[in-house]
């Protein structure tokens, strides 16, 4: 760069890192409030003082190049900081204020997040939350969140979890009545080689694991699916099993309300699998206002809950 004056603006270079995470001009100015001419106009002019290509475009896509991935990668923390001291001057001991943004995993979106958020905001009306919803297994910090919401996630060594919403959680398997009445009950898993099953897969292209689990013997079949539903769209699948269409398996809080009803009924209900509910976690290093009022937040509400180590008998 020849002098100060060619030197990039942040606006710019932050227009670059949103480039990145959402893989698209049209996403990017859509998020931003900008025209998409505009956001192309703003690389270009990047590019050409930096001297070297950042993105690849495509008709169908938009990628970083290897110096695109070399810059960003460095200036995502940087960005990462600045936000945070900024949300930091914005708030004093009286009030929190600034943006909390999470990346989740839409099973959570159903019944456990929504209320902490309303308790949360309720709480903290200074602060306002982002929630990007997907379920693919990413770097949330990586992707411009201060958080991530996530089952089983295999944390960095800077990464801290902790628990959020219930301790322990179980799946369950349900059909409708009228489904049982014309095809008969399941007795044992692999019963369910013979039915029409309702199956949900995750966007990697993989099938939610249908694991039955009693007296310490674990099961795991794999029907086809003669209905199948990328999980974000669960609820749906719920449905499709309402109407008598097939068997579903999925937590049993999402089921339970359907079970009240009767327009549910459990299947093979003693073989249900246990696991560890969802945990919420963030960077050591990177702790904005928001983010540390919604750790204390989240710590509170497990301690009135009285979760312990332990899961409940059954």
């Amino acid at each position: 760069m020849a002098n100060n004056d060619d030197a990039p603006s942040y606006d710019d270079l932050a227009i670059f890192l949103n480039i990145c995470e959402m893989g698209g001009f049209r996403s990017t100015a859509k998020r931003l409030g900008l025209s998409p001419s505009s956001v192309s106009e703003k690389i270009s002019r990047l590019e050409q003082q930096l001297g070297v290509p950042l993105l690849t475009r495509t008709t169908r896509s938009v990628a970083p190049t290897d110096a695109g991935q070399a810059l960003a990668a460095r200036l995502s923390p940087l960005f990462a900081g600045a936000r945070v001291a900024l949300q930091d001057a914005a708030s004093s001991h009286l009030e929190v204020r600034g943006l909390l943004r999470l990346n989740v995993t839409g099973a959570v979106m159903t019944d456990i997040l929504p209320p902490l958020m309303n308790a949360f905001l309720e709480r903290h009306p200074g602060v306002r939350i982002e929630c990007v919803v997907e379920d693919r297994l990413v770097d949330a910090i990586a992707a411009g969140c201060d958080a991530g919401i996530r089952y089983g996630e295999h944390l960095a060594q800077d990464m801290i979890a902790i628990p959020i919403g219930p301790r322990w959680q179980w799946t369950a398997l349900a059909a409708a009545p009228s489904y049982l009445a014309s095809r008969g009950t399941p007795e044992y898993p692999h019963d369910l080689l013979t039915h029409d099953c309702i199956r949900l897969r995750f966007s990697s292209g993989a099938f939610v694991d249908w694991e039955f689990e009693k007296d310490g013997r674990v099961i795991t079949v794999d029907p086809v699916g003669r209905l199948i539903i990328g999980v974000e769209a669960a609820g749906a699948a719920v449905d499709l099993a309402r109407s008598g269409r097939g068997l579903v398996y999925t937590f049993e809080n999402w089921l339970a309300p359907h079970f009240a009803t009767g327009a549910l009924v459990p299947v093979l209900s003693e073989w249900r699998a246990r696991f560890e509910g969802p945990q919420l976690y963030f960077s050591r290093r990177f702790m904005p206002a928001p983010l540390r009022a919604f750790v204390d937040f989240i710590s509170t509400e497990s301690k009135d809950r009285g979760d312990g180590p332990e899961p409940p008998a059954d």
